[in-house]
């Protein structure tokens, strides 16, 4: 079960939203690194990089070396890997291509900490980095979010997977599914309604959960088709590397939108709850 431990706090307004909680209880790990991240930022190139992607997310090594025609593929290789380690972005092969993709979490880590502190209303263009993808990128539009957890994989699936502690920092619902393909998934409001409902179309425990995704909350969203969650879970000595895909999407429509600035504060939250006791409140 997840402890309870005594937590600093700051204030942050996340999407326009009013002031919300924000930990920074200084056992929460910043893995990878935080001067990574300060590093992966620093240079112009690699900001270029990251612009690219902000405009056009899931573009391969050659479409991103068109952004830098002064630099040899070797060169952009070399800040891609940079921009990885940091984990500002992530990437994904299909058959022989390898796509790139912008990951706000770090970033937002980062503002939790230190930068909102000092400028609540400017952290949000940098929180919400990834909320601007086109279609075009792909076949059809996909987040991508990795963040790390100082915790075992067994300890995070509970987190994803148990409705009393989802109820903690998941908009206060509570997951709602028996685990094997085929079963129905809802996440339940307190009054009994599902917000999000679904089926469950795999299962790996502690490594894998997919399932489809339709939220009901809202009637444009609850109109359109169902999309697909995957979450990923991949252990690295003490710590647990999440990386959460939400992809199927028909268009990039109210649920791909919503979505856009949904899951990377939910996570940080998970992330916060494992390993200090408190979500994030917001």
């Amino acid at each position: 079960m997840v402890g309870g431990n005594d937590s600093a706090q700051l204030s942050i307004v996340i999407s326009g939203q009013p002031a919300i909680v924000l930990t920074c209880y200084q056992k929460v790990t910043y893995s990878p690194p935080v001067e990574e991240v300060f590093r992966g930022l620093a240079d112009p190139s690699r900001r270029l990089l990251l612009d690219a992607l902000f405009e056009r997310d899931g573009q391969t090594l050659g479409e991103l070396q068109a952004h830098l025609p002064g630099m040899s593929r070797f060169g952009v290789m070399k800040h891609l890997g940079v921009l990885e380690a940091a984990g500002l972005i992530t990437t994904k092969k299909v058959g022989r291509e390898k796509f790139h993709y912008l990951n706000p979490v770090p970033i937002q880590q980062v503002a939790d900490r230190w930068i909102s502190k000092y400028a609540q209303p400017f952290t949000r263009a940098l929180s919400d980095l990834k909320h601007s993808l086109e279609l075009e990128a792909m076949e059809k539009p996909v987040h991508v979010y990795t963040v790390y957890i100082r915790a075992t994989p067994e300890r995070v699936w509970e987190g994803i997977t148990n409705g009393e502690i989802t109820r903690r920092y998941f908009h206060d619902t509570t997951f709602v599914a028996e685990l094997r393909p085929g079963a129905p998934l809802e996440y339940r409001q307190p009054d009994g309604q599902a917000a999000v409902t679904g089926e469950i179309l795999e299962v790996d425990a502690p490594r894998l959960l997919s399932y489809t995704w339709r939220a009901l909350y809202d009637p444009e969203m609850a109109a359109e088709p169902f999309s697909r969650v995957t979450w990923e879970l991949t252990p690295m000595g003490e710590t647990t590397k999440v990386e959460l895909r939400h992809d199927q999407f028909e268009s990039a429509g109210p649920t791909y939108q919503s979505i856009s600035q949904g899951w990377a504060p939910l996570l940080n939250s998970l992330k916060s709850l494992i390993e200090t006791g408190e979500p994030l409140a917001f």
